[in-house]
């Protein structure tokens, strides 16, 4: 019969012996319950109590974590009938868990025109394993600038409101921190960081800067190409909000346009055609700045040409290196190399005159048949100076016997060009760096950076790990931001050793190296670590006081203090401690195996770590091995001077007693024989048998007159210990009569003999002496003969004192009723 009515409520995480209800109340007793992993009944009384594993709710009912009912079924039989019956178990919530946030950082992106009183809502809210109000979450934001709040739905759904207009401009990011508390009595609570990244929109459009020009001049014999200003514009966006297009205004003259060309990108003016003006003249341009959905921005550029000066030598330049734009593009580090052509035009009448360069600058003119060839001087390193502007003039001129200074001259643009000849270099050799173990793999470790001398593509850096760096390891490769994507574990490696390498973009690429050591430190994370869970020792019962029991194995995989166990031996009375100096258990009393033969306790061992020490448990038996220290002990007969009748008309096989005797030692040490050590009348004539092993005495034959009379029989009780038995003796006096009258004796037979007297212990210790002393007649025929007399001496004395003490010393030990019917019998 299985009954289902009974229900239980208890709050989970109980510690052990805790009350939950009873079963007496519905069923009568004897109880027992079939499952006893997190409760036990008391057979009577019916009670039920936690057991020593806790009942934890979000482990026991995953699925009605947040909501419902968790009921755990027990069966348990009851009553004088063994009826099956169930019952349930409630485990009620208590608040247990604190709110947990799957990352502690949440990034949402906004777009800075959204408005005001918008609400966004937050997926990654956070959750608890608690149930009912445990488990209720409520979220504060604290936001220092007061732009955003947080706003609550029907359904728990969290939304974050926009309080304040956003501008990108004034302030791209926003960093809060996110609470959410539980709704426990003693609430827990969480925390994530909210950052808010603020999106750029096209809300800004191009302004022309303070600094552009209003008006420039130009020589009158400026050449095609010459730069002639730049105008420029600015718009606070970003990317592609923030392009701006330069075009000329429909209102600007043919005659600008052909003289003028505007580059749409960067705003450079230039020449279109080489200038030869007779007279002066001003040129306007109206230049736009646009940009999408944008009006265009105007400025005005007035362009003033100034009149050309004739008969003026004119420098011509004839390039032999690559270029463009009129300037010459020159790799670093060639050895030196001619460059240009120079011809000097116009120069009548100005008489003996050359070029010449000013200014000290790694470059020279040499004259080849009326021209100039330009050349470098030395290898030009991009590193150091990157731009070079030869000025290249008249060094005088003769007329009339006078030096006249021309004051017209070229000025060369000379760019060299980077090529990939430096290696990254790390701005230390070596990092260190500490690290505790466990630490949760957010954010980066440390930052290494690498600097490159050279430009453009070829001093752009890129990080990376080692080939034999280990998985858990990342390298941000544009950053340098070394972080881990697990916890370190100390227990695993303790010392890691990384190599990161800089590369450059070059072709072909450098690479340079460092190294970064993390020292990671211990937590107390690991609890101490028996060898076994169950230590099972085996002692003899005549184990020393403070002697070892045997050695108890513990570790502890934490280092330094964390790592130091001490055991001790916990919650029991048994005369057992524990000595952690040697790992030893030892025994702190006699323990005798006929009182206890076995003791169960339990180790706990704790660590010395902080900033709380760590516990384990391990189970001992112990057993005790016996040893041969009890004698037997006589029940039957009680007395040496017991005595029972036998009828001659007692058949033959009869068993007319029976010897019976007991050992509290156990195996061989309490199997007992029965030995026959003397009788009277002599053995031969004696018609009673003792069996050894079941202590029976049985007639052997049929009683004739000749036995009528008194039968003592001298019997040694024996036990089976090793190296030597323990023995106790007992008289069983039998008398042949045809009178079945009570009899019983005053005292023992004396007329024994000694030698059949002998107890066995004494027999063999004198089997002993003499084995012994036929071991030294080996050394000489005179020194055995002496050591003989001295034996025989001895042996005759001992008889002597044993045939006394036998008729004296026994007469009150191990006495037994042989018979009911007992008589007072005078020998």
């Amino acid at each position: 019969m299985v009954c289902d009515t009974s229900r239980f409520y208890i709050a989970e995480e109980q510690e052990a012996g805790v009350r939950v209800g009873t079963l007496r109340r519905d069923f009568p007793p004897p109880f027992k319950l079939l499952n006893l992993n997190y409760l036990w009944v008391d057979k009577s009384t019916g009670d039920l109590y936690t057991a020593e594993h806790k009942m934890d709710r979000e482990t026991l009912c995953p699925e009605e974590t947040m909501a419902g009912e968790c009921i755990i079924p027990h069966n348990a039989i009851v009553g004088p009938s063994g009826d099956l019956v169930r019952f349930h178990v409630v485990v009620e919530d208590v608040n247990d868990n604190a709110p947990r946030f799957e990352n502690i950082e949440i990034r949402l992106s906004l777009l800075e025109d959204i408005e005001v009183g918008s609400s966004v809502p937050l997926d990654d809210g956070a959750t608890d394993r608690d149930s009912g109000a445990n488990g209720e979450l409520q979220y504060d934001l604290q936001d220092p600038d007061g732009v955003f709040c947080l706003s609550v739905e029907k359904g728990a759904v969290v939304s974050l409101v926009v309080q304040s207009a956003l501008d990108r401009e004034l302030q791209d990011t926003f960093r809060m921190s996110l609470v959410a508390t539980d709704g426990g009595s003693e609430p827990l609570s969480a925390t994530a960081t909210l950052i808010i990244d603020v999106m750029d929109v096209n809300d800004n459009c191009p302004r022309f800067v303070s600094d552009s020009p209003q008006s420039v001049t130009v020589p009158g014999d400026a050449t095609r190409g010459t730069l002639v200003t730049q105008v420029r514009a600015t718009d606070p966006d970003l990317g592609p909000n923030a392009a701006i297009i330069y075009s000329l205004s429909p209102k600007v003259s043919e005659r600008a346009k052909n003289l003028l060309s505007l580059d749409g990108l960067t705003g450079h003016v230039r020449l279109t055609l080489n200038l030869q003006a007779d007279s002066a003249e001003e040129l306007v341009l109206h230049v736009l700045a646009s940009s999408p959905h944008c009006p265009p921005a105007d400025t005005q550029v007035t362009v003033s040409v100034l009149r050309s000066t004739r008969h003026t030598p004119e420098i011509k330049i004839g390039f032999i290196a690559e270029h463009e734009n009129q300037t010459i593009l020159l790799r670093e580090n060639l050895p030196p190399t001619i460059l240009a052509l120079l011809e000097v035009r116009g120069n009548s009448g100005l008489g003996d005159s050359c070029l010449i360069i000013k200014g000290e600058v790694p470059f020279t003119l040499s004259p080849q048949n009326g021209k100039y060839l330009l050349s470098t001087s030395r290898p030009l390193d991009h590193e150091m100076k990157g731009e070079y502007l030869i000025s290249v003039g008249f060094s005088g001129a003769k007329t009339g016997g006078h030096t006249v200074d021309t004051g017209s001259g070229l000025e060369i643009r000379v760019l060299v060009l980077d090529v990939n000849d430096n290696i990254p270099q790390f701005l230390r050799p070596h990092y260190h760096l500490e690290v505790e173990e466990n630490k949760p793999p957010t954010g980066s470790l440390l930052t290494v950076r690498a600097t490159d001398a050279d430009s453009g593509p070829n001093g752009r850096v890129t990080y990376r790990l080692g080939k034999y760096t280990a998985a858990i390891f990342r390298m941000g490769s544009q950053t340098g931001q070394l972080s881990v994507t697990v916890p370190l574990d100390r227990e695993q490696q303790d010392v890691h050793t990384i190599s990161v390498l800089a590369r450059d973009n070059g072709s072909p690429p450098l690479e340079s190296l460092t190294t970064v050591s993390i020292r990671v430190h211990d937590q107390n994370d690991n609890a101490p670590a028996f060898v076994t869970p169950h230590f099972i020792f085996f002692i003899p019962e005549n184990l020393p006081p403070l002697a070892h029991v045997g050695r108890i194995g513990v570790t502890d995989a934490d280092e330094g203090e964390n790592g130091g166990v001490e055991v001790r031996v916990v919650n029991t009375t048994a005369p057992f401690v524990m000595d952690n100096a040697r790992g030893m258990l030892r025994c702190t009393t006699n323990v005798d195996r006929e009182t206890v033969d076995r003791y169960e306790l339990h180790l706990l061992a704790t660590d010395h770590g902080h900033p709380a020490p760590l516990t384990s448990v391990a189970k001992v038996t112990i057993f005790l091995e016996d040893v041969n220290d009890n004698q037997p002990r006589v029940i039957l007969p009680d007395s040496n001077l017991s005595c029972l009748t036998v009828s001659p008309a007692t058949a033959a096989g009869t068993m007319v007693t029976k010897i019976y005797a007991t050992d509290e030692d156990s195996g061989l040490n309490s199997e007992i024989t029965y030995t026959v050590a003397a009788q009277e009348p002599p053995p031969h004539s004696s018609p009673f048998r003792l069996d050894s092993r079941s202590g029976n005495i049985t007639l052997t034959q049929r009683l004739l007159g000749t036995d009528l009379g008194m039968h003592h029989l001298f019997i040694v009780v024996s036990d089976g210990g090793k190296p030597a038995p323990l023995h106790t003796a007992v008289w069983v006096n039998l008398l042949v009569n045809e009178t079945l009258e009570p009899c019983h004796l005053d005292s023992l037979p004396r007329s024994l003999p000694y030698r059949l007297a002998q107890t066995p212990s004494e027999a063999s210790v004198c089997d002993a002496k003499y084995a012994h002393l036929m071991l030294l007649a080996g050394l000489g025929t005179m020194l055995a003969s002496i050591c003989l007399l001295c034996v025989t001496a001895v042996l005759y004395l001992k008889q002597k004192r044993g045939l006394r003490g036998n008729g004296r010393g026994k007469e009150d030990e191990n006495s037994i009723p042989l018979s009911h019917t007992k008589r007072h019998y005078d020998e």
